[in-house]
C-alpha cells in the first residue's frame, strides 16, 4: 500500500488516479479492512515538517492524497509528477455515495453543533439507505465517552471533522478500536451541510480554490500564508536536488 509515495517536503503521498483510489476503498469495505485516510494541503505538510510526532501519524496511515493544488505543484516542481489532487471533500462525496449504494453504516464526528445537525438532515433526505449509527459534535470533553459510542455501534466508515491535527491525533490513537475507514474531512462537514459554498467548477479547475476561500472569509489570511511559504521551501528543495 506504501509503494510508490512521493515526498514532498517530507509528507509521503500515495500517487494513484482518484479511479484506483475509489476501487481500493471499495476493496476495504468488501472485507471490512481498518484504513486511515488523511488528505495533507501544504498547511499540513508543513505541520507535519515542524512536528516529527504528526509527521509519523500521517506517514504511517493506509493513505495519504494529495488535497490541495499546491501539493500538485511541489511535486511537478520537484521533478516528481502525481496524477492529479484528490480532494478530502470529493473522497467524502464518494464515500457518502457508497455507503447510500451498500446500507453502510456510518458515523459522524466534528464540527459544530449547528452543522452536524444539517450535516444529518443532508443524509435523511439525500442518502436514505446510509445507515447512520451515531454523529456528535466536535465540543466534546470526554474522548472515552465518544468512542466508546462508536465501538458500540461499529460503523463502516468514520468521519471526523476536528480539524488538523486534532483530527489525525483522535484517529491514529483510536481506529485500532473498531475496524473502518477512518478519514479526517477538515471542514468537509460545512460545504458537505450547506452552511459553506465550495469554490464553482471553474475555480476548483484553475486551482483557485484557495483564493475563492480567501474572498469568502478573510480571517482565513493568517492560514493562507503557509501557501507562499510552503513553495518557497519547494524552490530551495528542488535547488538542493539541482
Amino acid at each position: 500500500m506504501h509503494k510508490n509515495r512521493i515526498d514532498i517536503l517530507g509528507t509521503k503521498f500515495d500517487n494513484f488516479t482518484e479511479k484506483q483510489f475509489h476501487k481500493y476503498l471499495i476493496d476495504d469495505l468488501d472485507v471490512k479492512s481498518n484504513r486511515f485516510i488523511v488528505t495533507p494541503n501544504p498547511e499540513i505538510v508543513l505541520s507535519a515538517r515542524e512536528n516529527s510526532k504528526f509527521s509519523k501519524i500521517v506517514n504511517d496511515a493506509d493513505y495519504v492524497i494529495p488535497d490541495g493544488i499546491g501539493i500538485i505543484k511541489g511535486a511537478n516542481s520537484l521533478g516528481t509528477p502525481m496524477h492529479g489532487r484528490i480532494t478530502g471533500f470529493d473522497t467524502l462525496m464518494f464515500l457518502m455515495k457508497t455507503a447510500n449504494k451498500r446500507g453502510s453504516k456510518v458515523y459522524l464526528l466534528g464540527s459544530k453543533p449547528d452543522v452536524i445537525e444539517a450535516s444529518v438532515k443532508r443524509i435523511k433526505r439525500e442518502f436514505k439507505d446510509i445507515d447512520l449509527v451515531g454523529y456528535h459534535d466536535g465540543y466534546f470533553k470526554d474522548e472515552q465517552a465518544i468512542i466508546d459510542d462508536i465501538v458500540a455501534k461499529k460503523p463502516n466508515i468514520v468521519f471526523v471533522a476536528l480539524g488538523s491535527p486534532k483530527q489525525e491525533y483522535f484517529i491514529n490513537n483510536y481506529k485500532e478500536l473498531n475496524p473502518a475507514i477512518w478519514i479526517g474531512v477538515g471542514g468537509s462537514f460545512d460545504v458537505f451541510s450547506g452552511t459553506k459554498k465550495r469554490a464553482p467548477k471553474m475555480i476548483q479547475k484553475l486551482g483557485m480554490e484557495w483564493f475563492y476561500r480567501l474572498v469568502k472569509e478573510p480571517t482565513r489570511i493568517g492560514r493562507m500564508m503557509a501557501i507562499p511559504k510552503y513553495m518557497h521551501l519547494i524552490k530551495k528543495e528542488r535547488k538542493n536536488k539541482d
